[in-house]
């Protein structure tokens, strides 16, 4: 047998944050700052100085806002709109974390390292240190900050016209959430948490550019999955009380809409330069996964334009197609999983989901590091450079190589917080073995089905031992489960009633059994 030995106590299964203390070390996440990285944080100033002021647009008197999520404490992005001739003028302010982290610096080292910040339920592993996540680059109001800003002209219509990026120095109005700004713009402005009522046309001017911006998105057809994001409520000893839903909002899609202008301005302007970075690339669905989606599609009547090369258009037309029928939810998964997954490439290969013929990621420098590197791109063609990456260098190889590590950490990040996320649920459902529920079916595989419940989003295994006394088969195509002898079937997104049978909190796992009583009255 194998010998170990203990080189660390992490504390007891019930610990409050044992469960990201575990996944740190599972998906070997890097937690702790170098000393010099912690040394070079400390060693920079508390705020914007005279002298960082030189060469840039002084932009203070614009009446600059962010707006976040309610529990949000690094803000990347400042906006501001107004009516401007026959269209509208937007600025998108990104927080110029570049003045300060400089290439091959120990900051940098640590940035690249980890490449994104981490979000875990009521914690962030940042990819910089607070002083500068939450401080001196967060675009925090009432205080001078360093941007990088891409200024745009947009017509009515939704088009993008002239655009430029420049350093400047900005002082945002006020901190908003999604929530005030819903409710000033579009619920009721009386409301206790609205925002200020001079905001409030500055807000509008932003809600008509968002509003001609979804025009054209929908001319070039990008595609619009609708997805639910769980919400995880804890009390005050931090224990997990409840499970609910996010709820997304127009002043989401406000920002997103903005952010999507800024960044499709960073891919045109780093191309048309010919300067090197890291795009944001989403291919469409391979050969394979085409010809699977296809013959799926003609089990049920329905087919997807485009040929051998479908674009995003095919794939919008053909969800408005469905929407509103009894099998939509299915419909959408099965097209969603016909997609490859998007990555950081040096290749400007378009985004198929967005519609974009060249994408890059410009908007989120604090938490992400590919938008550091295009800002020093977009920077070093200002000053007629050419930026060239520490320990990497400007061949393609190296820029490759760096599109590689950002999506392999972005992935173990996504993988990390999926893992905690599941724990977490397991933990709350360890205390509802014995209650049945109503759920859908989220995934068909040789071994079974998984289930994800109704009321707490939570996702279990029935065991294919369990679906009856039949041989089932697999098909993959039709995503499916067919009995030999009885017939029956369980497809992907098909509702069952199921009984929680077991939780694993050391696996993270729970497994459910197939149960057609009422669920009334029974533990």
């Amino acid at each position: 047998q194998p010998v170990g030995r203990v080189i660390e106590i992490l504390g007891d299964a019930g610990d409050d944050g044992i469960e990201i203390e575990i996944a740190l070390r599972k998906f070997d996440l890097p937690h702790a700052f170098s000393k010099r990285a912690q040394a070079a944080a400390k060693a920079l100033p508390d705020a914007v100085r005279d002298e960082d002021l030189k060469g840039r647009r002084d932009l203070r008197a614009l009446p600059f806002v962010t707006i976040d999520g309610e529990t949000a404490r690094d803000f990347d992005d400042a906006v501001h709109a107004r009516r401007d001739g026959r269209g509208f003028k937007l600025w998108v302010a990104i927080a110029d974390v570049g003045h300060y982290v400089r290439d091959g610096s120990p900051l940098d080292e640590a940035a690249r390292e980890r490449s994104t910040s981490v979000y875990f339920p009521r914690r962030v592993i940042p990819m910089l240190p607070e002083a500068l996540s939450n401080g001196l680059c967060s675009l925090n109001p009432a205080v001078d900050r360093l941007a990088m800003v891409c200024e745009m002209a947009i017509s009515r219509a939704g088009r993008i016209g002239e655009f430029a990026f420049y350093p400047a120095v900005i002082r945002s109005q006020a901190r908003l959430t999604y929530n005030a700004v819903a409710a000033a713009l579009y619920d009721d402005p009386r409301r206790p948490d609205a925002v200020p009522e001079a905001l409030v046309p500055h807000l509008q001017a932003l809600d008509q550019v968002f509003r001609a911006l979804v025009v054209t998105r929908e001319a070039r057809g990008a595609i619009d999955f609708e997805t639910i994001e769980t919400r995880l409520d804890f009390d005050a000893s931090g224990k997990i009380a409840a499970i609910g839903t996010e709820t997304r909002n127009d002043a989401h899609r406000l920002i997103e809409e903005c952010m999507l202008a800024a960044n499709v301005c960073a891919a045109e302007f780093l191309g048309r330069h010919e300067h090197p970075a890291l795009y944001r690339i989403h291919e469409g669905p391979t050969p394979e996964k085409l010809e699977a989606v296809r013959e799926f599609l003609r089990g049920m009547g329905l087919t997807l334009g485009g040929g051998d090369a479908p674009g995003a258009k095919d794939y919008a037309r053909l969800l408005a197609q469905v929407k509103g029928r009894p099998d939509a939810t299915l419909l959408q998964t099965v097209l969603l999983r016909s997609l490859q997954q998007a990555v950081y490439s040096p290749e400007r290969l378009g985004h198929f989901g967005l519609a974009y013929p060249a994408y890059t990621h410009f908007t989120s420098p604090i938490r992400r590091y590919p938008d550091l590197l295009v800002h020093r791109a977009i920077r070093a063609v200002l000053a007629g450079d050419r930026y060239t990456p520490a320990r990497y260098g400007d061949l393609p190889a190296g820029w490759k190589a760096l599109g590689e590590h950002c999506s392999f950490a972005e992935r173990r990040a996504d993988d990390a917080s999926r893992d905690v996320v599941q724990w977490l649920k397991c933990y709350y459902m360890r205390d509802r073995v014995n209650e049945s529920f109503d759920g859908v079916i989220s995934a068909v595989t040789g071994f079974g089905i998984f289930v994800t419940l109704d009321e707490v989003f939570v996702e279990g295994l029935v065991h294919i031992s369990e679906l009856g006394s039949d041989y089932f088969q697999l098909d993959p195509v039709k995503h499916e489960l067919r009995g030999d002898r009885t017939g029956k079937v369980f497809r992907l997104a098909s509702r069952v009633r199921v009984r929680v049978v077991r939780v694993d909190l050391d696996l993270a796992r729970i497994d459910f059994q197939l149960d057609e009583e009422p669920a009334r009255g029974r533990r």
